[in-house]
């Protein structure tokens, strides 16, 4: 039984849940996919940088880390299918991270919930359902879902719309500093998950 870290201070009446790294233990699989994807295009991904762009859309980081190695990639689409094909192989890999969820089961059907992702739509859906945690959420937003990504606010603001709730009321769980960014910048309690752990 996991012991709860959190509980909802007065004020807060709405749950905001970044998935990868935060709701799901993927991030180890995510960046296998990376290299793997990246590798035949010579392009390096240091783990210490790929947890530093946590929280930013995959065509995005594509485009960052060629201008950086000074190769030109010509078709982002294809490598962000590759990429996101490469890590659905793995996904039966992906557990649940505990703390977390645990914050997420006690305050399902109390207070309203989103999930607010970098990732995609197919990706982060076929990842909740790897751990039966998607009927828990009123709303997931996806980077399909906004123009600007983290560490701008749009996510969150995007998803509070969606489920009724001010952003000033308005709880975020996070796992990485882009994200935090985004909360603060959206008018958020912004809670950094990473020093619970996994278990």
């Amino acid at each position: 039984m996991t012991t709860l870290r959190w509980t909802a201070p007065p004020g807060v009446r709405g749950l905001i849940f970044d998935c990868d790294g935060t709701l799901a233990d993927t991030m180890p699989a995510h960046h296998r996919a990376w290299v793997a994807m990246l590798r035949p295009h010579g392009i390096p991904f240091p783990e210490p940088r790929f947890y530093a762009m946590g929280g930013m859309p995959t065509a995005q980081i594509i485009r960052a880390l060629a201008a950086d190695a000074g190769v030109a990639v010509h078709d982002v689409d294809a490598m962000v299918h590759e990429k996101e094909r490469l890590f659905l192989q793995m996904l039966d890999a992906v557990a649940p991270i505990a703390p977390v969820v645990a914050i997420a089961n006690a305050y399902r059907g109390t207070l309203p919930m989103a999930v607010a992702s970098g990732g995609y739509r197919d990706v982060v859906g076929r990842t909740l359902d790897r751990l039966q945690l998607r009927p828990w959420f009123q709303a997931m937003v996806t980077a399909e879902d906004t123009v600007r990504h983290k560490p701008e606010p749009d996510v969150f603001l995007e998803a509070a719309r969606r489920i009724g709730v001010p952003p000033a009321e308005c709880a975020v769980f996070e796992d990485t500093e882009l994200g935090l960014e985004a909360a603060r910048r959206a008018g958020m309690l912004g809670l950094d998950v990473r020093p619970w752990g996994k278990v």
